[in-house]
């Protein structure tokens, strides 16, 4: 048997709860907009915009800007490497809740 994981084994970036909403709510969808994701997740517009910038940063969140009916629009979706990480968090944070005794 291994041992489980420790605090320290958690990705600290998507362990944020503001980053978690957003990887999480991207991991549903194929993509979506700023407007979407700030109605979704409650935040503000100014700490989803952070967040946003360190999970493209981290190239865990790709976006794409284009003109849509002559206006602006930026979408989000979950990069490869951002599936896998989260996917990674969810094994990793379960199994630190499973040592949990009951």
């Amino acid at each position: 048997m291994t041992a489980p994981p420790t605090v320290a084994e958690l990705d600290v970036l998507i362990h944020e709860p503001a980053r978690l909403r957003v990887l999480a709510l991207l991991a549903m969808v194929e993509e979506a907009d700023f407007m979407f994701l700030l109605r979704s997740t409650g935040l503000s517009r100014g700490n989803l915009s952070v967040q946003l910038r360190r999970l493209e940063e981290a190239e865990l969140v790709r976006l794409e800007r284009q003109l849509f009916d002559g206006r602006a629009r930026t979408s989000y979706a979950l990069t490869t490497t951002g599936l896998t990480s989260l996917r990674t968090y969810k094994r990793a944070i379960a199994s630190l809740l499973a040592a949990i005794p009951d």
